[in-house]
């Protein structure tokens, strides 16, 4: 029986949960959601703990926040309480009766979790705002801990990788294709695409980035092995509407990760050598060092705007350093966390504080037309200067501890994994791929503390410690 006639129920529920929730909310009702609709998703989670656990991909694209109805009480329905009811159900469970296998707990992935979510714990306490950093850490948690640990059980079966990847690019594609005809409205304007991607995504850097992901997901689904004309056509209707989403979302950001993502799989399938990657790098570096007053000069002829509409117009405008109001106000943004480090390098402000911090650090000569004297314009745009900021020197290590063992057990795995197998060996590639294009995003944003990259990134993770611990199973059976 497949997937879907076992868990038409948990469909129906789900199907009734989106609806309902998107009518009362469009009606300004979304407390009355919350707390009528919400008993559906209760029961669902109780006695569909799996398939509701794997609904999770399709929500997260399609999910709210309530935060503009509710007097800035943010809220993302209805991922969040589900991520949270997760976090409960799984602490409960493995104290009454223990169901998380030893290897995950014992897995590097897992280890540098615990690292950055112990740093997490002293720096809040350090915290300048201590009730904020403990929230944050909070939704951390409920970000995280029900993704990997929940993620590594359900994901032991392989064909829930697959479900899960399915569910997550058709829930993409649906809020793409609302983003697309909204758009289509205003002749694909640029000033527009900012905010059409509402109420499903904040603006149009958080959607460019989720979309990325969605993308190169997609096409190593399609890749990963042959299907029936019906499906095929349904998977490549989704790879152009994705395609499209990710053009007109004018998100240069995403646009570039993508070709960095694809220049990683050509050094990944040719097997480059870290060695040659270090040197090259370091080669590059030093040219970089002594060339910098020209390429100053350089960056400085730049005026293309990020406003057009051209493609190649906006790619350019991603090194105009003069005029560009959005990358001056990144390099402000980027200097301000390292002011701030500067000032508190051990423990930092304390985790989710640099929106509350950042103002005082900003000097005179930098601002912007999009800057804002009270420092209410959000937070460091980047995955890498926001922890440094927040959490001092440690903190940043935590992260690179935790970003480099992501990577080297993907690439490990897709080399380790057997050739006859093509097609998890195709989806574990393009995992690594989907997850390059966040981690190179990060540089210059960061969404880890929203459920729309949150629960793909630790998805994605917890499908390499459970691909790793199927692959050490077979060899033993094998050998």
């Amino acid at each position: 029986m497949s997937f879907w006639a076992q868990n038409k129920y948990v469909l129906l529920f789900s199907s009734l949960y989106i609806a309902l929730s998107g009518y009362l909310i469009w009606n300004d009702q979304a407390v009355l959601s919350l707390a009528s609709i919400g008993l559906i998703a209760v029961f669902a989670a109780l006695y569909y703990t799996e398939e509701v656990f794997l609904m999770l991909g399709l929500l997260v694209p399609l999910s709210v926040n309530i935060e503009e109805w509710t007097d800035g009480f943010g809220l993302f329905l209805p991922t969040e309480p589900l991520l949270f009811g997760f976090l409960i159900l799984i602490f409960y469970q493995q104290t009454r009766k223990p169901f998380i296998p030893t290897h995950v707990w014992k897995h590097p992935i897992v280890l540098s979790l615990a690292l950055y979510l112990a740093w997490l714990f002293i720096s809040a306490i350090a915290s300048t705002h201590v009730t904020v950093s403990f929230k944050f850490l909070l939704a951390r948690l409920w970000f995280i801990v029900p993704m990997i640990l929940m993620g590594s059980v359900v994901f032991a079966k392989p064909k829930n990788i697959r479900t899960f990847i399915w569910l997550f690019i058709s829930g993409m594609a649906i809020a793409g294709l609302f983003t697309v005809i909204n758009h289509m409205q205003y002749n694909f304007g640029e000033k527009e695409s900012h905010w059409v991607m509402w109420p499903f995504f904040k603006d149009h850097t958080i959607y460019g980035a989720i979309v990325a992901i969605a993308f190169v997901l997609s096409v190593g689904l399609y890749l990963s092995k042959k299907y029936n004309p019906l499906t095929q056509a349904a998977l490549l209707t989704i790879i152009v509407v994705i395609g499209i989403a990710l053009y007109f979302s004018y998100t240069r950001a995403a646009w570039l990760s993508v070709f960095a993502a694809a220049v990683i799989g050509v050094i990944i399938r040719l097997k480059i050598p870290f060695s040659y990657l270090l040197g090259t790098t370091l080669f590059l570096g030093t040219i970089l060092f002594f060339g910098w007053d020209q390429l100053q000069m350089e960056l400085a002829r730049n005026k293309s705007e990020h406003t057009t509409e051209n493609f190649g117009e906006r790619l350019q405008s991603a090194t105009n350093v003069t005029t560009d109001a959005s990358n001056l106000e990144r390099l402000t943004r980027w200097d301000c966390a390292w002011q701030m480090f500067m000032q508190e390098p051990v423990f930092g402000f304390g985790p989710g504080t640099y929106a509350m911090e950042y103002a005082r650090f900003q000097h005179p000569d930098n601002l912007t037309i999009i800057s804002t004297n009270f420092g209410d314009g959000g937070n460091a745009h980047s995955e890498y200067l926001g922890p440094l900021s927040e959490t001092g020197f440690p903190g940043l290590i935590t992260v690179l501890i935790l970003v480099s063992v992501l990577f080297y057990k993907g690439i490990k795995l897709y080399i380790a994994w057997p050739s006859e197998d093509q097609e998890y060996k195709t989806l574990i590639f393009y995992m690594v791929l989907a997850l390059s294009t966040y981690f190179i995003h990060g540089f210059l944003n960061n969404y880890l503390d929203t459920d729309k990259a949150a629960v793909p990134i630790w998805g994605m993770a917890a499908m390499f410690i459970a691909l790793e611990n199927r692959l050490k199973r077979e060899k033993v059976q094998n050998s």
